[in-house]
């Protein structure tokens, strides 16, 4: 087994935590790795759950050209202090947050921003499509429910799949919780505009 020094040093490169929470984690999963690496981002999302009401004035706004400038996207990402909004951590999430932007056309934010005229219609939508089956009404009402979900994962950004994540298991929420959980801030994704030439405004 790797020693303990080995074990934290190899927590802390995949983790970004700090040392003492690293040691912890081992300690609370007796060294395992993978245990305490999910340890962690328990606790840093627990950690990002209580900052949630906290405000977030600072931050920055963004903008990333797409290589032939035909596509282009502005965002706000606040941060709770100047100080976090200049650190690595913040800038990379912003930098990563507009090309998801770029690359996966979301219409919102998270899907507290979707109106309810507009999830409303979707599931009136996903009823009619569903009309001819067969059915029980529960099992229609499920599966309109599952397709609402697929609607909330392609149209919010913060819900959908991580596009630097090739696995497609890690959202964009989890993404900026880890870097609400490495900064020790509330972090949030304001707003966004995205540009792509030829298309109406």
């Amino acid at each position: 087994m790797a020693s303990s020094a080995q074990l934290v040093k190899e927590l802390r490169d995949r983790t970004g935590a700090g040392v003492m929470d690293c040691k912890e984690a081992l300690e609370e999963t007796r060294g395992n790795l993978e245990s305490a690496i999910e340890y962690l981002r328990k606790k840093g999302l627990a950690q990002a759950a209580k900052r949630a009401h906290r405000e977030a004035k600072e931050g920055v706004v963004a903008a990333y050209i797409h290589p032939g400038a035909k596509l282009g996207v502005l965002v706000e990402v606040n941060c709770e202090t100047d100080f976090v909004a200049k650190t690595d951590a913040f800038q990379a999430l912003v930098r990563d947050v507009a090309m998801q932007i770029a690359a996966a056309n979301p219409a919102y934010v998270g899907r507290e921003d979707v109106p309810p005229a507009v999830v409303e219609r979707e599931r009136e939508v996903y009823r009619a499509q569903l009309a001819d089956q067969k059915k029980p009404p529960q099992i229609i009402d499920k599966i309109v429910e599952g397709k609402l979900e697929k609607f909330f994962g392609e149209q919010c950004l913060l819900e959908q799949a991580f596009i630097k994540d090739a696995s497609g298991k890690t959202r964009v929420r989890d993404v900026v919780d880890g870097v609400n959980a490495k900064t020790g801030e509330r972090v949030a994704v304001k707003r966004f505009a995205r540009f792509q030439v030829g298309e109406a405004g």
